[in-house]
């Protein structure tokens, strides 16, 4: 298929891989075109640059404990194996001893040698597991906190115009109870107007999930009640405040997009 022939498809297309939400063999045919059609990769590209700020805004990616267990083994096992190395250039160097002589001393220097690597080995490993641990438990204990507190995101929507382009990036984190929208579009409301969101239920009518601000960045407080098997969500133009939710919308919807619930 010639997705440059449908816009609209590889516009969702884009955002959906960009999103993650584009999986199995559809993610590997829409990978494939992007290398052989350079429209679907500046797509790609552009989405994700879209939604690359929104790594501003998680924690950093922290690694669990055992990370640091792995390194120090890793360091543990070079420690070693650099008396390993030791011990058999002594080795290599007795056997070059006189006859006679040779055997005795051979015996004698590999013990003493074996005895001294093996204690240093020890001692080292020791002092770096020490050291390491002294060292990164602060900062163990600091990404353990963060791992804690990072947003659970597992609903996502991008909802778009008429036009099929993109003006808000929606998430939401149940465990935070927090939807979280960061306008991608250009659109802007006049000062005496309000963007308001709804979800849009498969029966019932629509329910105010909250009036946004004019900032890029916005924050509303919801439960997963507000928004679990809610196909659809959809933003309208209110006037200044918005409107009660018994009313539901009362000015043109501008926007709205399915919601997805994210595989865990």
């Amino acid at each position: 298929m010639n997705l440059m022939q449908h816009p609209e498809l590889l516009d969702r297309l884009a955002s959906n891989y960009a999103l993650g939400t584009l999986r199995g063999g559809a993610r590997r045919r829409f990978e494939a075109m992007a290398r052989e059609q350079a429209p679907v990769r500046a797509a790609a590209l552009i989405w994700q640059s879209r939604l690359a700020s929104l790594n501003e805004l998680q924690p950093q990616a922290q690694p669990s404990g055992a990370v640091w267990t792995r390194i120090d083994n890793l360091v543990q096992g070079e420690k070693q194996s650099a008396a390993q190395q030791a011990v058999r250039a002594q080795a290599a160097t007795v056997s070059a001893a006189p006859p006679g002589l040779g055997g005795w001393l051979r015996s004698l220097t590999v013990w003493r040698t074996a005895t001294a690597a093996g204690a240093f080995a020890t001692i080292a490993a020791v002092s770096v597991g020490i050291g390491m641990r002294e060292e990164l438990g602060g900062e163990i204990a600091r990404l353990q906190t963060q791992l804690q507190s990072a947003p659970q995101i597992e609903y996502v929507a991008v909802l778009a115009d008429d036009k099929s382009a993109a003006s808000m990036l929606v998430t939401f984190d149940p465990k935070a109870k927090k939807l979280t929208l960061q306008r991608v579009g250009a659109y802007q409301e006049a000062g005496d107007r309000s963007l308001q969101l709804w979800a849009l239920p498969p029966s019932g009518g629509p329910k105010s999930l909250g009036v946004l601000g004019s900032d890029k960045l916005l924050r509303l407080t919801a439960g997963e009640s507000d928004v679990r098997e809610v196909p659809t969500l959809a933003i309208s133009l209110e006037p200044k405040g918005g409107v009660p939710s018994e009313t539901g919308p009362t000015g043109p919807v501008l926007f709205k997009g399915a919601l997805i619930q994210k595989m865990l």
